[in-house]
């Protein structure tokens, strides 16, 4: 699905699970058949975050890290993800942050299991570690934490986890969709919280266009021809109480997104400040066909 800079540790694990969960593979490279309705690519992928803005009353001057991500599986197998991010923020006034988050889950093709571990630092202090399992259930969906603490509890069966939200998007981007709703769980901040989302997805680029910025993905020569979507993802705390006006999002990502589940032009927006992701480096790993 899945925050990558963050002032508070429940930001820390929302963006890194957001990241993570949600395959927004930059990394993924090379003829690979359509994310939707089909596997995505085993890689391994390398992001450089930088501060783009600040706005309003935001203190921050300078924000960089990176995320190092790998991504591999099967719709057979289903689809496990490791994540590493390390990041610092500065406010300006010689006090830098410093996080480092790890995270691994795993999620089977047809969304029925989503398995979750979560550990995090900031300023080398432990943030609570979580650790749990989601299973859907008829018509439910049933989580048992282990960390923080030991706790089972269920959720509305109509909730997505973070795989099968990417999936949608392109679905519906495929189908000429530009508002997509879905409310999704990642197992992120203590283990309980879910997000109400809505993806706006604008008029598809072609793949022979022009790009101002090359990154790996659109420099592969199986993929130039390939055509993508902007797509802006916005996340709302799902148990907010309504208030006069529109809901405003806890933070939005905003990416291109092709056909094949690849994603580039990574763009978080915080309110306050915007983060820039861009793909470094990647990896194509090998994955074992369904028979």
């Amino acid at each position: 699905m899945a925050r990558a800079f963050q002032i508070l540790p429940r930001s820390v694990k929302s963006l890194a699970l957001t990241l993570a969960a949600s395959a927004l593979a930059m990394g993924s490279s090379g003829g690979a058949q359509a994310a939707a309705n089909g596997p995505f690519l085993s890689h391994q992928a390398l992001y450089e975050l930088n501060l783009l803005k600040s706005r309003g009353s935001s203190s921050i001057s300078s924000a960089r890290g990176r995320i190092l991500y790998s991504f591999t599986g099967s719709a057979c197998e289903g689809y496990t993800t490791e994540f590493r991010q390390a990041s610092e923020m500065d406010n300006g006034e010689d006090k830098v942050t410093l996080s480092d988050l790890r995270s691994t889950s795993w999620e089977d093709a047809s969304g029925k299991t989503y398995r979750f571990k979560i550990d995090s630092r900031m300023d080398d202090v432990e943030v609570g570690p979580v650790d749990g399992v989601a299973e859907r259930v008829g018509d439910h969906i049933t989580v048992k934490l282990k960390q923080p603490q030991t706790k089972t509890f269920n959720l509305d069966g109509s909730i997505v986890f973070p795989t099968e939200q990417i999936e949608h998007i392109i679905a519906a981007a495929k189908e000429g969709k530009t508002i997509l709703e879905q409310t999704v769980y990642d197992g992120s901040d203590n283990g309980e919280k879910v997000f109400s989302t809505m993806a706006v997805i604008g008029q598809p680029i072609r793949g022979d266009q022009a790009v101002t910025s090359p990154d790996p993905s659109t420099e592969d020569d199986a993929m130039k021809s390939m055509p993508r979507w902007p797509v802006t993802v916005s996340y709302y705390d799902h148990d907010a109480k309504p208030q006069e006006g529109e809901q405003t999002p806890l933070y939005a990502m905003s990416f291109e997104l092709f056909e094949n589940g690849v994603s580039r032009a990574l763009v978080l927006d915080y309110n306050d400040f915007v983060i820039s992701g861009s793909l470094g480096k990647f990896l194509v790993k090998e994955s074992k066909p369904c028979k």
